[in-house]
């Protein structure tokens, strides 16, 4: 898998190759909305990212319409990347970290829960459901929480609905 680095992410070359909007498996463009919801996952590098190579390892089985964003720690995320991959077409967005106080640069994880917490109250009062977002602390070495948090969200978000807005 290739990566490349822009504005502090390691980003799946995959990822910018997807166009969440109107994109099939295939790569080809449809015009109808999909109803399955896509979900975003920030990943920190040494966690959760490292959960989800474990999940894989495991062979246990997670939704496909989660995306994963690898990042260097959840610190780095902004509310604004959060917000730009609601604008790009997702339908609900995690945050996936080192559990508290075992992040690698001190308090990186703590930031990210605040923003997340700030976000919510953002989403709520511009209409949209807060538990459209949410924060996780996984561990490395818990590839099957991993694959249970993005079941969990993938249902959730279902229930939610997926957003039209975003997807014109």
């Amino acid at each position: 898998m290739k990566y490349f680095f822009l504005n502090g992410f390691y980003l799946f070359q995959k990822m910018f190759m997807l166009d969440l909007k109107s994109s099939s498996a295939d790569g080809s463009s449809s015009s109808e909305i999909l109803e399955e919801p896509s979900i975003v996952a920030f990943c920190c590098m040494y966690c959760a990212y490292a959960a989800a190579d474990m999940a894989g390892s495991m062979r246990l089985s997670y939704p496909t319409n989660v995306k994963i964003v690898l990042v260097p720690c959840t610190g780095r995320v902004d509310e604004l990347h959060i917000l730009r991959a609601f604008e790009k077409g997702a339908d609900g967005v995690y945050v996936a970290g080192c559990e508290e106080g075992s992040c690698h640069f001190e308090s990186g994880n703590l930031r990210a829960k605040r923003r997340v917490a700030r976000l919510k109250l953002l989403l709520q009062e511009i209409g949209l459901e807060p538990e459209r977002v949410e924060m996780f602390h996984i561990s490395a070495s818990q590839g099957g929480l991993f694959a249970k948090v993005a079941r969990k969200m993938t249902e959730k978000i279902g229930r939610l609905g997926v957003l039209r807005w975003n997807k014109v």
